[in-house]
């Protein structure tokens, strides 16, 4: 029972998911340490992180994908997939860019993908994201993964989103700027602190844009961009 009177919001409660124990050491370290977050449940394999998190039902799931048992990949699958009734808040966090990780880790339902040499502050960032609803992918991964899908491949034509071959939508000067921003790879922070605007407003324009878009992330957002020559890439 909260004390009476407290105004302090209740912690964002966390299952990290990881076979190297080092790792998940490392994780609540930080997280713990963080007065918004609280670790409350860790994994070795995917099959437990599955199970506890069922169980625990945290507010959001950090995953590896290689692990023992069930891959992170499919652990999201189950955990934040599509045909999950109530699903989780689940980050991938990893140590592999490679396309596919990332193609699947998103279409598996995850909120969020980062590498794990991303640093601490950008995890907890995650976490905070993950549990407003939001998302965040590593600023190096979005862009890499933006100037493949801009690429003339047939595969990558195949796995963008739908809404790349639709009618372009009207976007507001601010609306696309900040899409411009994201496709760019950068955070919501940094977007604010670049346009010299609240980080509240930035959200309010993501979720604008979203919903002309069709857009589930922002992944899908800078994709969309870049795919329709909305933004032009950058040197």
């Amino acid at each position: 029972m909260s004390t009476p009177g407290a105004s302090a919001a209740a912690p964002i409660r966390v299952l990290i998911a990881d076979d190297q124990d080092m790792v998940r050491t490392g994780f609540r370290f930080f997280l713990d340490a963080q007065p918004d977050i609280t670790v409350v449940a860790e994994a070795a394999d995917g099959e437990e992180a599955v199970a506890l998190a069922r169980r625990v039902r945290p507010d959001v799931c950090l995953l590896d994908i290689r692990m023992p048992k069930l891959d992170g990949l499919e652990a999201t699958r189950l955990l934040a997939g599509p045909e999950v009734a109530d699903p989780m808040r689940v980050v991938v966090v990893t140590t592999f860019a490679l396309d596919e990780y990332v193609y699947g880790a998103l279409r598996g339902g995850a909120c969020g993908f980062l590498l794990k040499d991303s640093g601490p502050v950008l995890l907890a960032e995650a976490v905070r994201a993950a549990a407003a609803g939001d998302s965040l992918v590593s600023p190096s991964v979005t862009v890499r993964l933006l100037k493949h899908l801009t690429a003339p491949q047939p595969d990558a034509a195949r796995r963008a989103p739908a809404s790349a071959s639709a009618p372009v939508p009207e976007l507001t000067d601010r609306e696309g700027e900040v899409v411009r921003l994201v496709s760019l790879g950068r955070t919501n922070a940094e977007i604010a602190a670049e346009l010299y605007v609240s980080l509240s407003t930035i959200k309010t324009h993501l979720s604008s844009v979203q919903l002309k878009l069709g857009a589930r992330n922002r992944v899908e957002i800078a994709a969309w961009a870049w795919r329709n020559g909305y933004v032009q890439p950058r040197p």
